[in-house]
């Protein structure tokens, strides 16, 4: 009997290459002209670790071994579930939280994907204690916290076998970046404004902020930035509040502290979470108010660490002994000022000190997700329904500034956990306000926190994710590259190399052609040293501009001089010189500027700031145009030139704020010159005047390689829609290489612009001897 086939994960490969190597059939892109039901019918959940417990179990008679899975009802990944559409099928990709034997993880990966939904990324023992435990936790962890790598307890040094490790996983997880997904979501504002300044100076990508939300242009795609932190399963909890345990604990521990007023904190052990801070405030709250002393307790429940090494055991031992000073100085047989439960407790045993607490105290010095006010607002809240709901309910936050739910929670006491007085005079705020101050306030966390849980949370990202991914699925995607040199790259559906057949049949039929052509990238190769002008290009070029049909325009943002010298030959060329600032439409006309009485005072004020970094890149050098200055970078090592560039963006925009200027980096350049002055406006210009002429184009050719052409595509669409340029299928607005692009076209080099212009030139003499034979 066959076996019957099992249902397998798709998979996906990447291959190095450029999009002209894969034809239609080997092509495999997201788009595709059925509409998409991908985005209605999965959601792929990539995390560190499943939501899944897994327990390795030993038959008592036959000893044999076999493993035991189940949801991990504590796990947020779970719960995301519930904010998403009932027929939405989630899949889960992640680590397992158990070592499996190689010979097992086949079967097991089947299990887990038919009962579960569930892709694991099997990590090997000694990758995961190097990859988490040590390169995450002792290097990452304490970075993106803003304090320095426990290096300490490494010895003093880096470790690389670390950094391999978490190298080895990520690529067991998958190769890919940050930017290659749709959606990337921050706790805080501060976490997503480090990532947009890290994309800003290292990649030279600007954020946009549209209607409330954030986007980012990376390779054709636009990448969403949320910022949203998570909310807690209220489900989950109620559930707990009606569990019997739960309420004899509660019983217990109301005769316990009868006569207390009970402050609560709920920590991890580890450096972040400022619990020592929070034991010395309660020992200033004891000293500045002493008639609180025997009536004020601050219970400190403390997680067991989930990381390890020397500096968690000096924190540890700095909290015990500050406890044990201060229980010894303040305390007496019959009162304990702090309590430590240092054991993990279940999440009902949470809920018992929840709901006899009168203030919920959260010291973090920096923590991105901090549920413990949430779940302790929902505690007091108590059952809905029951008597004890009907009668006002109170309760009292402490919460640190540098905490992400502090901005949600807009009824607490902020403090900065680093001032132990002023947060020690919170704590006493805290415990002596009125009932009805608690009340107010209990009432206003509690509204939020009931309706912004982890469902909410879901469906919020969900939908986000759905209008992030709108357009991208009229797009067609490419994965590029291998490792971490993979890219997502998005391209317009209509995006195609452009078809020689096709431009000359246009061309042939045209009666007004408009010529646009950029000239470092697209007549003269960027690697070239000698910049003139071949004598081919010349001869091109005046055989487009003897033809009566054509107005054919250079548009460079080269000086004037060099421009006019080079193509002096070229007696009815147009040229654009400095990106349009400097326009000239023959050789026997006068060159036009851009702003008559401009002042270019700023230029006193940028050069300074380019001969400091000039100075330190070897291979950079400053251009001096009238009306602009640009830096250059081509020569330079490509990498440290690439940094200096973005970093001297920054300088030069903060330096010049205030003048009328913008700043703009380029193909291997930074340029600074006076506002409005675009290849764009060049473009309109030459549209509006053949218009005014009556010669309104119907061809028109534009052809660039650089950022700066891109305005020029974009006029291309607007003169259609303002009828300057006759609506047909004679528009070719053509980039030089095969990248992301404004531009509807794409050919691959130079050589390849040459030899189309050379063939639409040899139309035009072919169209003069016609004339001139029939004359």
């Amino acid at each position: 009997m066959e076996e019957p086939r099992r249902k397998m994960f798709s998979r996906t490969m990447t291959v190095p290459g450029v999009l002209s190597e894969l034809d239609d059939d080997q092509a495999r892109s997201v788009s595709s002209d059925a509409p998409s039901t991908v985005l209605a019918d999965r959601l792929i959940v990539v995390a560190n670790q499943l939501p899944i417990k897994a327990v390795r179990r030993v038959d008592e008679k036959t000893g044999e071994a076999s493993w035991s899975f189940s949801w991990d009802e504590n796990s947020l990944y779970k719960h995301i579930k519930d904010g998403l559409p009932e027929e939405m099928e989630v899949i889960y990709v992640g680590s397992l939280r158990a070592e499996i034997d190689p010979s097992e993880q086949d079967d097991i990966s089947q299990i887990l994907l038919e009962r579960f939904k569930c892709v694991p990324a099997f990590l090997p023992a000694s990758v995961l204690d190097k990859y988490y435990h040590g390169f995450c936790k002792q290097h990452l962890w304490p970075l993106f916290h803003y304090r320095l790598p426990f290096s300490a307890s490494l010895g003093g040094r880096f470790d690389r076998s670390l950094w391999e490790a978490y190298v080895a996983a990520n690529k067991i997880f998958a190769q890919k970046a940050l930017l290659n997904v749709d959606l990337l979501g921050f706790h805080t504002f501060d976490y997503a404004r480090h990532f947009l300044s890290c994309c800003s100076r290292m990649l030279g990508l600007e954020y946009q902020s549209k209607r409330g939300y954030i986007g980012l242009e990376y390779y054709g795609r636009t990448i969403g930035i949320k910022i949203m932190p998570s909310g807690i399963h209220m489900g989950q909890m109620e559930s707990v509040l009606k569990q019997s345990d739960k309420q004899s604990r509660v019983r217990q521990l109301e005769q316990e502290f009868q006569g207390k007023m009970v402050l609560l904190g709920v920590d991890d052990l580890d450096t972040f979470k400022g619990v020592n801070l929070k034991v010395l405030a309660m020992e200033q709250l004891l000293k500045s108010h002493r008639s609180w002393i025997g009536r004020a307790v601050l219970v400190q429940i403390l997680n067991p660490a989930r990381g390890r090494g020397r500096d968690v055991e000096e924190i540890e031992e700095e909290i015990r002994s500050s406890i044990v000073r201060i229980n010894q100085e303040l305390g007496n047989p019959n009162y304990t000022p702090i309590v430590l439960i240092d054991k993990q407790l279940t999440l009902t045993e949470k809920a018992a000190y929840y709901t006899i607490s009168e203030a919920a105290i959260v010291t973090a010095v920096r923590d991105g997700m901090n549920l413990t006010p949430y779940e302790y607002v929902v505690c007091r809240q108590g059952i809905s329904g029951s008597d004890s709901s009907n009668s006002p309910q109170k309760s009292m936050l402490v919460v640190s500034e540098f905490v992400g739910c502090s901005p949600s929670l807009s009824g607490a006491i902020r403090v900065n956990p680093w001032n132990v007085e002023s947060t020690a005079e919170a704590m006493y705020e805290a415990i002596s306000v009125s009932d009805f101050e608690k009340q107010m306030r209990h009432e206003k966390h509690y509204k939020y926190v009931s309706t912004h849980d982890v469902g909410y949370w879901s469906r919020s990202f969900f939908q986000d994710l759905e209008r992030t991914c709108a357009d991208h699925f009229r797009r067609r995607c490419w994965g590029i590259g291998l490792g971490f040199g993979f890219r997502v790259v998005a391209l317009d559906p209509m995006f195609r190399k452009l078809n020689t057949d096709a431009i000359m049949n246009a061309y042939g039929r045209a009666k007004n052609r408009a010529i646009l052509l950029d000239y470092d990238g697209t007549l003269m190769p960027q690697s070239s040293i000698n910049k003139r002008p071949s004598i081919e290009v010349i001869s091109i070029i005046n055989r487009l501009c003897n033809d009566p049909k054509n107005t054919v325009f250079v548009v460079s943002g080269r000086g004037k001089e060099d421009l006019a010298t080079w193509f002096s030959p070229c007696e009815k060329l147009g040229i654009a010189a400095e990106h349009g600032y400097f326009m000239r439409w023959q050789a026997d006309k006068e060159w036009e500027t851009h702003a008559q009485n401009a002042t270019f005072g700023w230029m006193q004020m940028a050069e300074p700031v380019m001969k400091l970094y000039t100075e330190a890149t070897d291979g950079s050098s400053i251009e001096r145009k009238e009306s602009a200055l640009v830096w250059h970078f081509q020569d330079a090592d490509p990498s440290f030139g690439s940094a200096q560039a973005k970093e001297m963006l920054d300088h030069l925009e903060s330096v010049l704020a205030n003048e009328p200027v913008v700043v703009k980096s380029g193909q291997y350049i930074v340029e600074v010159k006076p506002q409005g002055v675009t290849k764009g406006s060049v473009a309109e210009k030459i549209f509006a005047s053949m218009f005014k002429n009556e010669r309104r184009a119907d061809f028109v050719l534009c052809v660039g390689d650089d950022r700066s052409d891109e305005d020029m595509f974009v006029m291309i669409g607007d003169a259609i829609k303002a009828g300057v340029i006759l609506h047909n299928k004679s528009v070719f607005a053509c980039t030089v290489g095969q990248k992301p692009s404004r531009a509807e076209y794409y050919l691959d080099d130079t050589v390849e612009v040459i030899n189309m212009l050379e063939n639409l030139g040899d139309i035009s003499e072919d169209s003069d001897t016609d004339s001139g034979s029939s004359s």
